[in-house]
């Protein structure tokens, strides 16, 4: 069965290009979300497997909706996914729960390995 990904980041065209390579390679996109409040409800809707999450993003950051996810769902997996240059709020993720991070622009191979890794 296809592992189901919530795939979360305030640009669209983003969240298109993670869908893109995680359709590609046989991963379920089960829903998306532009702001860490809609990612803590399509969590709770959706239940998915693993997330992706952009870390700068309105209303509420990727740091803050990681902590309210591992609230929710303690064994939850998230990858965070950062800029170049955010290498003290990846800290802060991973010390948060984050199983691992990408960084943008994404390389398809190295998203499919942290996310594979993490589901694992």
């Amino acid at each position: 069965m296809a592992k189901k990904i919530l795939i979360v980041d305030d640009a669209a065209f983003m969240r298109m290009m993670i869908k893109d390579i995680l359709t590609k390679n046989g991963f379920e996109v089960v829903g998306e979300a532009a702001d860490g409040a809609q990612a803590v409800e399509k969590f709770k809707e959706t239940s998915p497997d693993l997330v992706t999450m952009d870390i700068t993003m309105p209303e509420m950051d990727g740091i803050t909706a990681l902590k309210e996810i591992k609230k929710i769902d303690g064994s939850a997996k998230i990858i965070m996914c950062s800029a170049m240059g955010q290498q003290a709020m990846v800290i802060d993720a991973i010390q948060a729960g984050a199983k691992d991070f990408i960084v943008k622009p994404f390389q398809a191979d190295r998203v499919i390995e942290a996310i594979s890794k993490a589901i694992g």
